[in-house]
């Protein structure tokens, strides 16, 4: 196909100049007329070399994607047959009954990160060195300034400190978190796995059992417990984030972990504001210059975890498949933008929620599936600020459920085009502005306007909704 481009190029130019350069012409005119020639076929050659990087970047694109397909849906039938036993038909029935549509599952293969991969180019990598330019520059300006205002250099880390509080306690809650999802589900199914042979009677009511038991230590020793640790601590918000992701993280790896194994033995068998009642023109002012640090920690928090952290475990641990993300940036709608953001979440949920939920259902409720994966993904977010802020101010779950499902819809896949891009990113920034504002106004509402009763209403109102000034200076004076 590119031989049959190189073609189209060299008749393209044939067919738009007509040599009229290419010998000497006397006269003003004609000079000018040569000219004006010239710069036309620079121009049209220009536009031609702009249509030929596009075709040739899509056709790449397009060739990368196949292979990878290709190469992901390779016939794993040598491989299994190295270690199952040959199935009968009445087995191999059994099996496409107990098993979801397109059971095949999630595909790993080994490649690099997107941004890994970005990075060669000259021009993107030297973006990067201009961030690590200007990060430089901002040390070394809040170094001088510290030496010129004290005279000396001012090494406060109170915020830092303060941000990750109470470590050791965060040291052993992870690690009888992971200990506990180290041994706990695998012994639980390693016996369920050995009651549904055929000298065990009654293998439903073992499944039961055995499941009833799984439910309990999910919802129990990792739902509760590490919840109730931070809450009865009062843990800083760094370390409160450790442990409730940590928390989701171990609970989303032992669910498919007994989800996936589950059919293979049935085969085998702080921003500050200032605190005021609200008003229509100072939320609208928030809301806007809290974009900027919105759009910091958004980028900020991609950089740090999707890339950084899980590309250091993955290297700690040699695991080959690196796409943790893709190029949610260049998203023209925002169905693109939840499958590309964050793949790791994403494909939990099509595989574990969406997918079964449409297996149960015989794929007659596909809106109420995606209704239920929003959901879930809404209160999962919601729920890890809840705790790890101390309070319940259900922002996230209302962009999540409201305009993140609209937003869905409206711009949906078939929108193509930059202004698309746009629109996208537009609305983005609007939203980290909205989160920041008003999660960072709740925040200081809390520390600063006490509860005249504790009932459990008031402990569901918003405090900023009722902030006043007053109560913030009778709060400093005791």
């Amino acid at each position: 196909m590119i031989t049959q481009l190189h073609v189209d190029i060299f008749f393209y130019f044939i067919k738009t100049s007509d040599f009229c350069g290419l010998f000497p012409v006397s006269g003003k005119n004609d000079m000018e007329h040569v000219i004006s020639k010239k710069l036309q076929l620079k121009r049209k050659a220009e536009h031609l070399k702009s249509d030929l990087m596009r075709q040739l970047d899509s056709q790449v694109n397009d060739f990368m994607d196949s292979l990878i397909e290709e190469s992901a849906s390779l016939d794993p039938t040598p491989v299994a047959s190295v270690f199952s036993p040959l199935l009968s038909e009445k087995e191999r029935s059994k099996l496409r009954h107990s098993r979801p549509p397109n059971s095949e599952g999630k595909q790993f293969v080994s490649r690099r990160s997107l941004l890994d991969e970005l990075f060669e180019v000259n021009h993107i990598r030297t973006i990067y060195h201009m961030f690590i330019a200007l990060l430089i520059l901002f040390i070394l300006s809040t170094l001088v300034v510290d030496f010129i205002d004290e005279g000396r250099l001012v090494l406060d880390f109170d915020l830092l400190v303060y941000a990750f509080g109470q470590f050791p306690l965060v040291v052993c809650t992870w690690t009888c978190m992971f200990l506990s999802v180290l041994m706990i589900p695998f012994t639980l199914f390693h016996l369920w796995s050995h009651t549904q042979c055929a000298s065990y009677s009654h293998p439903k009511l073992y499944s039961l059992l055995f499941g009833s038991v799984f439910g309990i230590y999910q919802a129990l020793g990792l739902g509760f417990l590490p919840a109730y640790v931070v809450v009865t601590n009062s843990l800083p918000p760094a370390s409160c984030f450790i442990i409730i992701m940590e928390q989701v993280r171990l609970m989303m790896k032992s669910y498919s972990f007994v989800r996936e194994n589950v059919p293979r033995v049935m085969v085998d068998l702080t921003y500050n504001i200032s605190l005021q009642l609200f008003d229509l023109k100072a939320m609208v002012l928030c809301v806007f210059n809290s974009i900027l640090p919105g759009v910091l920690v958004l980028f900020l928090g991609f950089f740090a975890f999707l890339h950084c952290w899980l590309n250091a475990f993955a290297e700690m641990l040699r695991f080959a498949d690196r796409m943790f993300y893709k190029d949610w940036w260049n998203s023209t709608s925002y169905a693109n933008y939840y499958r590309t953001w964050n793949v790791v979440v994403h494909d939990w949920l099509y595989y574990y929620v969406y997918r079964d939920f449409l297996w149960m259902s015989q794929k007659r409720f596909r809106p109420a599936a995606m209704l239920f994966v929003f959901t879930v993904s809404a209160v999962v977010h919601e729920y890890i600020l809840a705790i790890c802020f101390g309070f319940f101010y259900p922002v996230l779950f209302c962009l999540f459920m409201c305009f993140g499902m609209m937003f869905n819809f409206i711009l949906h896949d078939q929108r193509k085009g930059p202004i698309w891009n746009i629109i996208m990113w537009t609305s983005l920034f609007l939203g980290q502005g909205v989160i920041i504002c008003l999660y960072s106004h709740e925040w200081y509402a809390q520390r600063y306007c006490p509860l005249k009763e504790a009932s459990f209403l008031e402990l569901l109102k918003p405090r900023s909704w009722s902030c006043q000034r007053g109560l913030m200076t009778d709060s400093n004076t005791l």
